[in-house]
């Protein structure tokens, strides 16, 4: 995925989990929307290097919005640090690419993609691959940005019970013969693993153990990220 021109700055702190304040390197502070609801815990340290897109919408309030940050390493590799993708709207596109480009096994023959279908109670699935002869697969994508020492990433950095219920309403449709995919998106280079964050949120820990153990599936695909791109290139193991 090609990335908008992107302009580098300092975070100066993100707050009302949408908003984050920038100091560009030509020394203006601006407002950036923050597309990423969660804690962001490792990545929102002031002072960080981050880059931001710009919209030329008149219909935004906000027309920056916060795309990458300089996080601390994981992986030990000697670095100064790391670009993770905090966009959550660009993981969905992420993994989109990589099914259309096969790079993800298991979905060959689907003809279809349609984003944002409704199902279950109330709630839309990421994505829904269909094709003649084969099962409806529901596929729900994750961005992952957290991560320890030791390379392991995880996910959810803040509870979330809607993520809970996702797995729910998967497992369910996997019982009336469809399949279910959920991804986790890492958009960052220095991972090697992700495991569901159970010091945060045991319930979600929990319930996609349950949600394995009744036929969903799950996949984790690590991507390399720059300013000018990110690409999904890896297959990450998931430890449960």
């Amino acid at each position: 995925m090609q990335l908008p021109p992107l302009s580098e700055g300092r975070l100066v702190r993100r707050y009302q989990r949408f908003l984050a304040d920038v100091e560009l390197a030509d020394g203006r502070l601006v407002t950036a929307h923050c597309p990423n609801t969660g804690s962001m815990l490792g990545c929102k340290r002031p002072g960080s290097r981050v880059w931001l897109s710009a919209s030329d919408n008149p219909r935004r309030k906000l027309a920056w919005t916060w795309e990458l940050v300089e996080a601390g390493l994981a992986d030990g590799a000697g670095r100064e640090g790391v670009l993770v993708g905090l966009h959550t709207g660009r993981s969905n596109a992420l993994v989109r690419e990589a099914i259309e480009a096969g790079r993800l096994p298991g979905l060959a023959g689907y003809e279809e993609i349609r984003p944002e279908v409704k199902y279950g109670q109330s709630s839309r699935i990421d994505l829904l691959l269909t094709g003649a002869g084969l099962p409806p697969c529901y596929v729900e994508v994750k961005n992952v940005t957290a991560a320890v020492a030791g390379g392991g990433g995880y996910f959810p950095d803040a509870v979330t019970a809607r993520g809970a219920r996702h797995l729910e309403e998967m497992a369910a449709m996997v019982a009336q013969g469809a399949r279910a995919l959920l991804v986790f998106c890492v958009q960052r280079d220095d991972v090697c693993e992700v495991r569901p964050a159970d010091h945060i949120d045991p319930v979600y820990g929990a319930t996609l153990r349950q949600a394995l153990a009744r036929g969903v599936q799950v996949a984790a695909l690590g991507a390399r990220v720059t300013p000018a791109a990110i690409t999904l290139e890896r297959f990450l193991p998931v430890s449960c």
